[in-house]
């Protein structure tokens, strides 16, 4: 598990980066858009970042005092990087073992991200409804409920719940677009995930 010190590390790593390039190639790259000469508006699962050129300092647009969480603003700057050169996005949607590197890192997707969502929506298929909903997941032709999400424009995600019950256990799945490992790293991979199925929980209790 990484430490802060990691994300504060790859944060300014990231920073040195995407502060070499312009603020339009950035926007355009990503699919954001622009607020004034030196602001990005990037929409984040049911959050509205804005996020400073070139310092890429963080601030939460409905709620400016509250901290944006470091591993989110990490995400957010290794996807800014990865779309540069990113393939669009395909039909063709694969299992998180796919990405290439995925292996090693699987054990901790299952944790962050598939157990959790069919703990508390295993047997609450309604509540998964409900929660899809305030996240603008559209619905799709899979599994007892199926959705898929853009946590960030160049990486959707579909959400698979097959429902449980005294007989057989709840499943769940979550699938890539196929241009995942070209934006974000096995590790990052994972933690989008995980993030898109605990803000899930968390709107499903609202």
């Amino acid at each position: 598990m990484p430490r802060i010190d990691d994300y504060i590390n790859a944060k300014k790593l990231s920073v040195e980066t995407l502060s070499a390039m312009s603020l339009k190639e950035i926007a355009q790259s990503a699919e954001f858009e622009t607020s004034g000469d030196n602001l990005l508006r990037i929409p984040f699962l049911n959050r509205v970042y804005q996020v400073s050129f070139p310092d890429f300092q963080f601030q939460d647009e409905t709620e400016a005092a509250k901290e944006v969480p470091i591993q989110e603003q990490v995400i957010i700057l290794h996807y800014l990087i990865g779309t540069r050169s990113a393939p669009e996005l395909s039909k063709n949607w694969i299992a998180y073992r796919e990405i290439p590197g995925a292996s090693f890192y699987f054990s901790a997707f299952v944790k962050r991200a598939v157990d959790p969502l069919k703990k508390v929506f295993g047997q609450n298929i309604a509540g998964l409804v409900k929660a899809a909903a305030k996240l603008d997941g559209k619905a799709i032709d899979a599994g007892n409920a199926g959705f898929q999400f853009k946590p960030l424009p160049k990486v959707p995600l579909q959400v698979i719940l097959w429902e449980g019950d005294e007989e057989f256990p709840s499943e769940a799945n979550i699938l890539f677009n196929d241009n995942a490992g070209e934006i974000l790293s096995p590790e990052d991979a994972a933690w989008i995930a995980g993030m898109l199925v605990y803000r899930l929980i968390s709107v499903s209790f609202q």
